[in-house]
């Protein structure tokens, strides 16, 4: 009986040493002193410049939409796949000032009268950063594909959205309020702006 006791003391005081010597070296492996040898992380980027291009687009509306999407996937054999969606989206309107030619702006005596384009719909997203999948059923490995649906579909949305939300009447509203005064102050001329259709 005290062979067995002192098996198991010996037993017990080398697990206590291996407890020992783990926690201090979780100790020492976390402070400064190992620190110009441990490993870094690199990372090496080669960025190319791959295209210019003028802009010229005058943002002038900004909407923001949060949507809750349940996108449903149809399957033959097994069960419909789900995915519900919270997202936030935004979609801008704007006025495209490279489309304005010479013959747009028409000087008469104290007036200033300047055809501008259309307004439209310049872009429209999903914010990945504020949105997220809330639930997913039955989607039997093809879980990424229902979401990326899910949400190609939630952007759809953000754009019909934003036109029936009267995005290009805002565009031109303010478009309007911003450019007369501004414009006006710069030619000392009363100023009329036109839109084409």
């Amino acid at each position: 009986m005290s062979r067995l006791l002192s098996t198991l003391l010996r037993l017990f005081i080398v697990v206590l040493l291996v407890i020992g010597l783990i926690a201090l070296w979780e100790l020492v492996r976390g402070s400064d002193a190992l620190s110009r040898f441990r490993r870094n992380d690199t990372t090496t980027q080669r960025i190319v410049l791959k295209e210019v291009t003028a802009l010229g687009k005058l943002e002038l509306v900004k909407y923001t939409f949060k949507d809750i999407v349940e996108h449903e996937q149809i399957n033959t054999f097994l069960p419909n796949g789900n995915a519900i969606l919270v997202v936030e989206g935004e979609a801008t309107g704007c006025v495209d000032l490279t489309k304005i030619q010479p013959s747009d702006i028409v000087l008469e005596n104290d007036s200033l009268t300047i055809r501008l384009p259309a307004p439209e719909l310049c872009n429209w997203r999903i914010n990945h950063d504020h949105s997220k999948v809330y639930d997913t059923r039955f989607t039997f490995l093809e879980e990424s594909k229902l979401v990326d649906n899910a949400y190609q579909q939630a952007e759809k949305q953000i754009r019909q959205s934003a036109l029936d939300g009267g995005i290009l009447e805002q565009t031109r509203q303010n478009a309007n309020r911003m450019l007369l005064p501004l414009l006006s102050q710069l030619s000392g001329k009363k100023v009329g702006l036109i839109f084409t259709r």
